[in-house]
């Protein structure tokens, strides 16, 4: 039997009934921990930064003392498999899983979900959740500020409760559908964290490749390496602002000062640099972000272009090689680069004196380097693509397991 047919069969005739949380589930605001009060170490405290919109992450957390509180606080303990929501800012509605295994604390503008044991599947809350991200946004009131009640959140919120007269029943389709959508998530994770361990093992390699003994480089400053550095300049009159691809009349990227493919301000029918070139951001947050761009293609300003000489280093190497380069904007106000201190700026080229071997060592780098990049970053290939799919398959799932027929009042 196809899981799709198997699906179809489970929830076959099923009864549903659609319910405020408030009916299955209690939940709990986190405490107001004092800024003041946090430590280095100590008791690990999870604030809306930590909910990532799957899990509960503690890469960046803070801590606290008990001595420092005189309230009872067992109450706001985060134990295994706890299901949180951020209340606030910029990640209001986000919902995350803890998998950790040692206890947190909920900090303030962050809630938990008790769900009534015998009424409601922990698990099949946290699915049901993630599919509901939109519509907790809009509970929130949406705009630049959003800010979610949990009386709102526990009395406007419905979710479909299978065989509600049927309390074994229910749990055991409600388990059911856990089951397989657990099965989904768990591919993602493998892939997840096999990602992340080629990750580590790039930079590994990276590091390595990029590490010369005294005699193997040279240090050269980039004006004498480069036969263009440049600033871009304004945006051509003859240009379509959100094109995301070339067309007949306009064919040319213009690219501006962002990252990955935020970059890509839209489209012209001209262009000013005619070979693959680095493209460093010059300006605001993401300053000193650099990239290969292939040839035939417009900067606009705070973006400056650098483009190698081809007898001297590769573009690929130049690119790699600034990723262990501190490239510092300017102190004070807004961070920013120029073109006089990115012609400063040293970097090691291998075997510099004799040319030909110099680029033959430079492509061997580049080709192992390539690799690890395909595998690590390529969202058209190896592992982003894969756990892009995974996600994608989890939501086409996930859709068909909450597909129940909406009261209706309710139906959108």
């Amino acid at each position: 039997m196809s899981e799709l047919s198997y699906l179809e069969k489970l929830l076959d005739g099923v009864e549903v009934e659609w319910l405020p949380l408030n009916d299955v589930c209690k939940f709990k605001n986190g405490f107001a921990f004092k800024s003041s009060l946090f430590k280095e170490i100590g008791l690990p405290i999870v604030r809306i930064t930590n909910i990532d919109g799957l899990n509960v992450v503690l890469d960046e957390v803070k801590y606290f003392s008990a001595k420092d509180y005189k309230e009872d606080l067992s109450s706001f303990e985060v134990s295994y498999d706890d299901v949180l929501i951020a209340m606030s800012g910029a990640t209001t509605g986000k919902i995350g899983i803890y998998k950790g295994e040692e206890t947190c604390y909920l900090n303030q503008r962050v809630g938990k979900f008790l769900p009534i044991t015998g009424i409601l599947n922990n698990k099949f809350l946290y699915h049901f959740l993630l599919l509901n991200t939109d519509a907790i946004y809009v509970l929130a009131g949406g705009g630049a500020q959003p800010n979610l009640s949990s009386n709102t959140l526990m009395s406007k919120l419905l979710i479909p409760i299978p065989c509600p007269n049927n309390p074994e029943k229910s749990l055991a389709i409600q388990s059911e559908i856990v089951r397989i959508l657990d099965k989904f998530t768990a591919l993602t994770a493998e892939l997840t964290a096999e990602l992340t361990a080629r990750k580590k093992q790039y930079n590994y390699y990276r590091d390595q490749l990029l590490s010369f003994e005294d005699g193997e480089a040279e240090w050269k400053i980039l004006d004498n390496i480069c036969a263009l550095i440049s600033a871009g300049g304004d945006v051509p009159k003859n240009s379509v602002k959100g094109q995301v691809q070339p067309t007949a009349e306009h064919p040319y990227p213009i690219y501006a000062n962002a990252t990955d493919e935020k970059a890509l301000y839209g489209y012209t029918n001209s262009y000013k640099i005619d070979s693959d070139a680095v493209t460093i951001s010059a300006r605001g947050a993401k300053v000193g972000y650099h990239t290969v761009r292939e040839a035939k293609f417009t900067p606009i300003i705070r973006l400056i272009v650098l483009a190698a000489d081809k007898n001297l280093v590769r573009t690929r190497y130049l690119n790699y090689i600034l990723d262990m380069t501190i490239i510092g904007g300017t102190d004070g106000g807004i961070p920013q680069l120029t073109v006089p201190m990115v012609k400063k700026i040293t970097v090691p080229i291998p075997f510099a004196s004799n040319p030909n071997r110099s680029l033959a060592e430079q492509d061997r780098i580049v080709a192992i380097l390539d690799k690890f990049d395909t595998l690590t970053n390529s969202i058209t290939e190896g592992l982003p693509r894969e756990i892009e799919l995974r996600q994608k398959q989890y939501e086409y799932y996930r859709d068909l397991l909450f597909s129940f027929p909406k009261p209706e009042a309710i139906t959108h």
